[in-house]
């Protein structure tokens, strides 16, 4: 679909970059938690759709090949460092109520909403963006915080495309 989508925007000697970024469904949580507080429909909720996938870069692959149209220049999996702190820093740290998790997810939020945060703004309005954030890096904070997060999990797929 991808493919589709973006062969009808190009003229024969165009050339795309996209960036893939990966999350769980932590913000459909964050957007449910809304309609709770009264803040958001939930028809709003039931009839949006966020076009977001993230693939395995042997899908991707895949996936530009079988459709044909476009020749992969290159294709990278790279590690995104989303700890807000290095080692020698955290180590040092005394602030006691400093918590890894909560900065990793305000750091993940802030991405995710300059990713996401226009699609959202235009079905759900702009009144909701702060709060919905909030409670996404909140919810994505518990979720590291339960599951242990071990540095080195985020993942980003880049790939550079020409039109045949």
């Amino acid at each position: 679909m991808f493919s589709k989508l973006m062969q009808s925007n190009f003229k024969e000697t165009s050339q795309i970059s996209k960036l893939a970024l990966g999350r769980s469904d932590l913000r459909a949580e964050s957007l449910l938690d809304l309609v709770a507080e009264g803040l958001v429909k939930e028809e709003d909720v039931d009839s949006f759709s966020l076009p977001l996938y993230t693939p395995c870069k042997e899908e991707v692959a895949e996936i530009v090949e079988r459709e044909g149209s476009f020749d992969i220049n290159e294709l990278k999996v790279f590690e995104v460092d989303a700890d807000p702190l290095s080692g020698n820093e955290l180590l040092g740290n005394k602030d006691i109520a400093f918590n890894i998790y909560v900065q990793i997810a305000k750091n993940a939020a802030n991405a995710a909403r300059a990713v996401t945060e226009s699609i959202l703004c235009s079905h759900f309005g702009d009144e909701i963006m702060d709060r919905l954030f909030t409670q996404f890096a909140a919810r994505l904070a518990d979720h590291l915080s339960d599951t242990k997060y071990v540095k080195g999990q985020v993942y980003n797929i880049a790939i550079s495309l020409t039109k045949k």
